[in-house]
């Protein structure tokens, strides 16, 4: 069963590292990445560029309507995402423990998870 691990934290540590710990960080996520390869989870997913970057899309009837910026202003946003095969949900929770930072899981419905 395919899951999607999001990335979850406030943005602004990361806006404001510099090279030394953004470096830091970028190995952290690549042991994650050789962790979940080496379980056969299958992993794919991408960083997120800042949410500011956002353009949101609402719908009202016939009417489209754009702004700029996430769809909810929280402290906390989505900056990435992981896409994991894992037997269950305990098996994900387990390769979601191990990600370097706080996680959503959420599965990915069999009739689309192909």
């Amino acid at each position: 069963m395919k899951y999607v691990l999001f990335v979850v934290g406030d943005e602004r540590p990361w806006a404001e590292a510099g090279p030394e710990e953004r470096k830091r960080v970028y190995e952290k996520w690549g042991e994650y990445d050789r962790f979940l390869r080496e379980r056969g989870a299958a992993p794919a997913g991408n960083e997120l560029a800042h949410s500011s970057t956002a353009t949101t899309i609402r719908k009202d009837g016939d009417r489209i309507l754009i702004t700029d910026g996430p769809y909810a202003e929280t402290v906390e946003q989505i900056s990435g995402y992981v896409v994991v095969e894992a037997a269950d949900l305990d098996e994900a929770i387990e390769l979601a423990a191990a990600m370097p930072s706080d996680v959503e899981i959420r599965p990915v419905p069999a009739e689309v998870a192909s």
